[in-house]
């Protein structure tokens, strides 16, 4: 590690200590309660009967079929909603990096849709493909279609929503980073004969792999926690349930906070686990990025 570097993680490390304090004193007293409780069979509605039952909570989750198929709905939004905003946010990232005219016009019109509440959005989007009201089908010419009558439908509304609200978000990620690829080497490659496709996959690419894993990383952590977009359009129904709104249901609906916090904790370590995931998948260098030797 150079001296450089060595600077500069200490400087960031006092930079960050003050909000990253403050942070602590906020999440840690609700973490480690919600930890606390999830070891208790405790109902608002009987508060008396409150007992320890140690992981039986977590037992009782983790056998449960209804954990399992929200999982399995979580993780489907997740991969393809994060997909295909991956894909289109290399193409937004390249057009306002690439255009000249009119940049600050096409730029706002990119990042509009991250603009808007993500309630507001979803309201949009529901009666967008409302079967009454909606102009989808009016639009497509599908007559009376019920998009949120089964469950691949309802999933690909809310699916389609939140590319649309998210996509400028990994967009704007990606774009910083192709921003700093060295135009040199670029250009260097281009001299030498290189294909447009193989400047991208040998240069651009490999050099904008910080930007990638901190894009992936914040909307998989992001889309794994969806809870506006089913709760508004659906409200779970036909299969659309996700870990955070089972945890929602049991916590303020059923008022069954010794499962609720369960499903709380195991959805945090399965986003901690997430996040150790991508940052040992990648195996990035931020020294290199910044062509530290």
């Amino acid at each position: 590690m150079s001296d450089r570097t060595r600077h500069e993680r200490r400087l960031g490390l006092w930079l960050s200590a003050p909000a990253f304090v403050v942070m602590i004193v906020v999440t840690a007293y609700p973490l480690v309660y919600a930890v606390v409780l999830s070891l208790y069979s405790y109902r608002l509605t009987d508060p008396a009967g409150r007992s320890f039952v140690g992981l039986s909570n977590y037992g009782t989750v983790l056998t449960d079929p209804v954990w399992w198929s929200d999982f399995l709905t979580t993780f489907i939004i997740t991969a393809v909603s994060v997909g295909v905003e991956l894909v289109l946010g290399f193409a937004f990232a390249f057009v306002m990096y690439r255009i000249l005219r009119g940049r600050s016009l096409v730029r706002t019109g990119i990042l509009l849709p991250y603009g808007i509440i993500t309630v507001v959005s979803a309201y949009i989007w529901r009666y967008a493909f409302q079967l009454d009201s909606g102009f989808i089908n009016q639009w497509f010419g599908l007559g009376d279609y019920n998009w949120f009558g089964q469950r691949w439908s309802s999933l690909f509304v809310i699916i389609f929503s939140e590319i649309w609200k998210t996509t400028p978000f990994i967009s704007l990620l990606l774009l910083a980073g192709l921003v700093q690829v060295p135009w040199d080497l670029q250009e260097a490659a281009s001299v030498d004969g290189a294909t447009a496709r193989q400047r991208l996959m040998r240069v651009t690419l490999p050099n904008m792999k910080a930007a990638i894993m901190v894009a992936l990383l914040f909307r998989t952590l992001d889309a794994w926690r969806i809870f506006d977009n089913p709760f508004i359009m659906t409200a779970g129904a036909n299969k659309t349930e996700t870990l955070s709104f089972l945890a929602y249901r049991q916590n303020v609906t059923l008022l069954n906070l010794g499962v609720g916090s369960a499903i709380s904790v195991l959805l945090f370590f399965s986003v901690v686990i997430i996040a150790f995931l991508f940052v040992k998948g990648f195996k990035t260098d931020l020294s290199q990025v910044r062509g530290d030797k």
